[in-house]
């Protein structure tokens, strides 16, 4: 499949997304059909314009190569919305941007934003960018840690009492035998206490 079925293809996944969010308004229609850059560039910047008019004209600028489409880009990689935010980094990897390696990494790594990582890193790897390892060593650091509560990962029950990998065979935890007697020797050891002695 050569890069403009895929193309295509994403814009036609993008298309059947925003169709009943445009609810049959004519700016839709247009938006889909125009070749004009410059119509679209104007979307991005006119006040009152729906989200999905502008993710249409972002989307069809990224993938055309067209730079002003990269800020609106990088704030839909960022949405909440999972399909929003893989037509943006579709877009973002078409836009060829210098500055998209490092949005993507800074998205990434927000600390604030763990669970909505997976684009951003994903993008960063489609890239090639060598943002993407320190990157990805970050969000996995974070979501691998023990009793984090973005990932809900714990670790497993045996990791605290083998201890095996670090210091040698396993204790067990059973007490060890005792012979018969042993209470009898250990209270006459003490004077009869079933306690030991007070230090004063």
């Amino acid at each position: 499949m050569d890069t403009l079925s895929v193309m295509d293809e994403e814009l036609r996944s993008l298309m059947d997304r925003l169709r009943d969010e445009a609810a049959g308004s004519a700016a839709y229609d247009l938006l889909v059909a125009t070749d004009d850059n410059e119509v679209l560039a104007r979307v991005l910047v006119e006040p009152g314009r729906p989200l999905w008019a502008r993710e249409i004209a972002a989307f069809r600028l990224g993938c055309a190569g067209d730079r002003r489409a990269f800020e609106a880009l990088v704030l839909l990689l960022n949405h909440r919305d999972p399909e929003r935010c893989v037509s943006a980094a579709h877009a973002l990897a078409r836009l060829d941007d210098p500055r998209t390696p490092r949005a993507a990494a800074a998205l990434a790594t927000n600390t604030l934003r763990t669970a909505y990582a997976l684009h951003p890193v994903r993008l960063l790897t489609t890239l090639r960018a060598p943002e993407a390892v320190p990157a990805l060593v970050a969000t996995l650091q974070r979501l691998l840690a023990p009793g984090s509560r973005t990932g809900g990962w714990r670790w497993p029950a045996w990791r605290g009492s083998d201890s095996s990998a670090t210091t040698g065979p396993a204790r067990s935890s059973r007490r060890p035998s005792r012979t018969p007697g042993w209470g009898r020797r250990r209270r006459r050891r003490w004077g009869g206490c079933r306690r030991g002695p007070v230090v004063r």
